[in-house]
């Protein structure tokens, strides 16, 4: 039986609908739907029907996809995450605004290619970027290696200018002679201090790296929290922090803690040279996603 998945991603997503591991077309998905009768829960498929399911299942995932469906969004959130990691900054992060189009395909000895037509949003300055053009390649066998993506007719984000925050900023704490500390970013009521959101953002741009290294075809990240932040001095011209962040895994609901150490100017961007899975587990965690 198919199991319908609904999320709401605050902030950086939209309505996200379907499975978690399948897509179906959506005449196929009702029409599935319409004849399933719910096994009592001790019972077990017939060896062969499940076997013939799981040969469809695999049949869905490929070829044209439902935008709004697991698959293509899955793919469509590593894009996200790979432009914060080219052209992200304290006053510049990226989110997945819509999938307008989505195929898939298996590629022989390389792994599944997602071809993607979508827009991304500026969520500091919104500004929507419509109609970006990307490939998703998910690299197939046991050990895992971060998904391959390339962007093309994305031209319009290079247009969004926030020098002129980023400089201040950085001359702000450049010259503090107080290093910054900041705990829980937003709090447990979703309230971030108005110093500390250009961190934040920070945060959720470094996280994309670890979420970019992280992603599968079966995952959907996004930052929840900053635990802390602390600035660490440097002898050179970049502002240096060390990060803990709570990531949240919206498929399997897990709560993952990482630490990351991160550098930062603007004409260098945000670079992460550290990244350190943390061996807890979070619970009750309320907050605002980003």
């Amino acid at each position: 039986m198919i199991l319908w998945v609904l999320l709401a991603v605050v902030g950086l997503g939209g309505v996200i609908t379907g499975s978690p591991t399948v897509t179906a077309p959506p005449d196929a998905a009702s029409h599935a739907h319409a004849e399933t009768v719910e096994q009592p829960k001790n019972s077990k498929k017939p060896t062969a029907v499940a076997a013939v399911e799981e040969a469809i299942q695999v049949v869905m995932e490929i070829g044209e996809l439902n935008p709004k469906h697991y698959p293509a969004q899955r793919a469509a959130k590593v894009v996200q995450h790979y432009l914060n990691t080219e052209h992200g900054s304290p006053y510049k992060v990226f989110g997945l605004h819509k999938v307008f189009s989505a195929n898939a395909e298996d590629v022989p000895d390389s792994g599944r290619k997602y071809q993607l037509e979508l827009s991304v949003q500026e969520v500091v300055q919104k500004q929507t970027i419509e109609k970006c053009l990307a490939q998703v390649l998910f690299p197939q066998g046991e050990s895992h290696a971060p998904p391959q993506v390339q962007v093309s007719s994305c031209e319009d984000l290079l247009k969004i200018n926030v020098s002129v925050q980023e400089e201040t900023l950085y001359q702000q704490y450049k010259r503090n002679h107080s290093l910054l500390f900041a705990q829980n970013i937003p709090d447990s009521y979703g309230h971030v201090e108005p110093e500390h959101v250009p961190f934040w953002h920070l945060g959720a741009v470094a996280s994309s790296f670890v979420m970019l290294s992280e992603s599968t075809q079966d995952t959907l990240f996004n930052m929840a929290q900053v635990a802390n932040v602390s600035q660490l001095a440097s002898e050179d011209n970049l502002l240096k922090f060390e990060y803990d962040v709570l990531l949240h895994e919206m498929v399997s609901q897990d709560i993952f803690a990482w630490k990351m150490l991160v550098t930062w100017s603007p004409p260098e961007g945000v670079k992460v040279l550290k990244m350190e899975k943390r061996d807890y587990t979070v619970t009750n965690l309320k907050t605002t996603l980003l």
